[in-house]
């Protein structure tokens, strides 16, 4: 019931919210900063559009800022053209070092703090594009809508965002969610679109457990409960749908050197027992991955894909559709985790005198995540929001047997079906890791032309919104495009496509492929597959 005190309380807090909020009116608002979000925007902006980019985290560049540095394999490199291949000369040329697009085994390494001064000097070159930083859109109401139309979004800080065109480049999809687009975040199962390696898998040796781990806190006793990181899940039926999504980790940038090295800290909430599997996984014989030095200045590039890191395996299925609350909160307990693994690991007295040195003096960078302490700011989300559309990539794309029958080519993806584990689970009374995928030098894969199609929603569901990181495709589909080359050139065709539609006043589904394919062409864009292509993935 109102009083009047809370009638006037309301009248503040609303006339509060209208004199701080304002209106900004572009040609292009790109939702999210990720590789594929700062390339969009450069390209737009290069076209003449008038162009705002939200990044949430404050700092743009994806996973290239974040820790990432080496997504380019099998001969890749040779597709890297546009803006991305602006990038890496950039990257190269920093470290006096010369980019080396024809050569098989060639990737770049580099600092994440590099790469940011880098990409923020390209954004800052372009006098159309304003970055909105450390702002999220509006959870509850941050879309408007009319029939098929994004007419503009909200800002938590309650501005106000019109475009003609939009493009999410999150790797969340939150604009696709929060305009009510088509989507999907499961694993579908082989059913859906006659597929090979969807769904659950139950015999799965890849990155599998090379020791026995009893999975109950009494050993042999499963009315004693399970040690944390397992689930009490069946294994289930082989290509059956899931709920469960390969897992995330931190990326990150360690240093053994001690001037620029920040001790990693005890959790204020650690408590050892959480990481009891690493304790019965040594004893059992097996070998802990640790940190190696190997991007500039000793630093690591610590990722996780082994039986037993980092990954959080069935930690993470609640993200991809879950409230800020949620999604927080999963990011929240990945760090206390992966810090209290590594207090863990340097400092419990169970581990075993090789593993503690392979640790020891390992620590966080000063000069990396300065605003954070060190640590990335983003944890890495490998599979989110998938749109589905009239177009859906699928295992199907990649396959060496199937034509590449594309014809209105946005990107090519040069990188295997990659899925790492989705669930730890018990099987036959040990722990078991289900879901990994990487045919990684199977011949059975091949690189493959993206089509403009899979970037764009259902007609009847909106006409002015683009994606080059959620783009439609099945889990699998999805899995051979979701790396950082592949998506910087996504972006750029992305922005591409954006500027035309909002020049022309059209839908997005209404733009002319020819008129796209010139301006990709003219910008830099490769989109042929080289004929030797085979060659270069086996040399790899």
């Amino acid at each position: 019931m109102f009083t009047r005190y809370s009638v006037y309380l309301y009248f503040l807090i609303f006339t509060s919210i209208q004199c701080h909020s304002k209106s900004i009116e572009v040609d292009v608002c790109i939702l999210g900063g990720s590789e594929a979000g700062f390339t969009s925007a450069i390209q737009a902006a290069r076209m003449g559009s008038k162009v705002v980019l939200i990044e949430p985290s404050g700092h743009p560049g994806g996973m290239m800022v974040e820790g990432i540095h080496k997504d380019i394999r099998f001969g890749s490199a040779v597709v890297i053209g546009g803006i991305a291949r602006e990038i890496y000369k950039a990257i190269e040329a920093h470290y006096d070092r010369k980019a080396r697009f024809d050569s098989i085994g060639w990737y770049a390494r580099y600092e994440p703090k590099v790469a940011e001064t880098i990409i923020e000097g390209f954004l800052k070159a372009e006098l159309n594009i304003t970055v909105i930083r450390n702002m999220r859109i509006r959870e509850f109401g941050g879309v408007v809508k009319e029939a098929a139309q994004i007419k503009s979004i909200f800002l938590e800080n309650h501005t106000e965002i019109k475009a003609s065109v939009y493009i999410d480049a999150s790797i969340e999809g939150h604009l696709i969610r929060f305009a009510n687009v088509s989507r999907a975040s499961i694993r579908e199962g082989n059913g859906k679109y006659n597929e090979t390696l969807n769904g659950i898998q139950a015999v799965n040796e890849h990155k599998q457990f090379k020791v026995n781990i009893d999975p109950f806190v009494l050993p042999g006793k499963p009315e004693s409960g399970i040690i944390h990181t397992i689930q009490d899940e069946p294994v289930g039926i082989s290509g059956a749908p899931s709920k469960f999504i390969q897992g995330y980790c931190y990326r990150l940038v360690l240093t053994r050197n001690p001037d620029n090295m920040i001790p990693v800290a005890r959790p204020y909430n650690y408590e050892p027992e959480v990481y009891e599997i690493y304790r019965r996984y040594l004893k059992a014989g097996g070998r802990l991955f640790r940190p190696k030095a190997m991007i500039p200045n000793g630093k690591t590039d610590l990722g996780s894909w082994h039986d037993l890191s980092a990954n959080l395996y069935g930690e993470n299925w609640m993200y991809p559709e879950g409230s800020y609350r949620v999604q927080d909160s999963v990011v929240k307990y990945h760090r206390t985790f992966t810090q209290g693994l590594i207090w863990f690991l340097q400092n419990d007295p169970s581990i075993d005198e090789k593993t503690k040195a392979e640790w020891e003096g390992w620590g966080l960078c000063k000069d990396e995540f300065t605003d954070n302490h060190g640590w990335p700011r983003r944890l890495y989300i490998r599979s989110a929001i998938r749109m589905i559309s009239d177009y859906v990539i699928t295992e199907h794309h990649s396959s060496i047997d199937l034509p590449d029958t594309v014809t209105d080519a946005v990107a090519i993806a040069w990188w295997p079906p990659d899925m790492h584990h989705a669930r730890r689970i018990i099987k036959n009374g040990y722990a078991y890791n289900e879901g990994f995928s990487h045919v990684g030098k199977n011949t059975n894969w091949k690189p493959y032309r993206i089509s403009y199609r899979a970037m764009i929603p259902f007609r009847n569901e909106c006409q002015n919104l683009i994606t080059p990181t959620c783009l439609s495709s099945s889990y699998v589909g999805y899995a051979a495009i979701r790396i950082m080359p592949t998506f910087m050139i996504l972006g750029q065709s992305a922005g591409a496509a954006a500027s035309l539609v909002s020049t022309q006043n059209i839908a997005v589904q209404d733009l002319s492929y020819s008129k796209l394919n010139k301006s990709l062409s003219e910008s830099g864009q490769i989109l042929s597959i080289p004929p030797n292509w085979a060659e270069l993935i086996r040399s790899d």
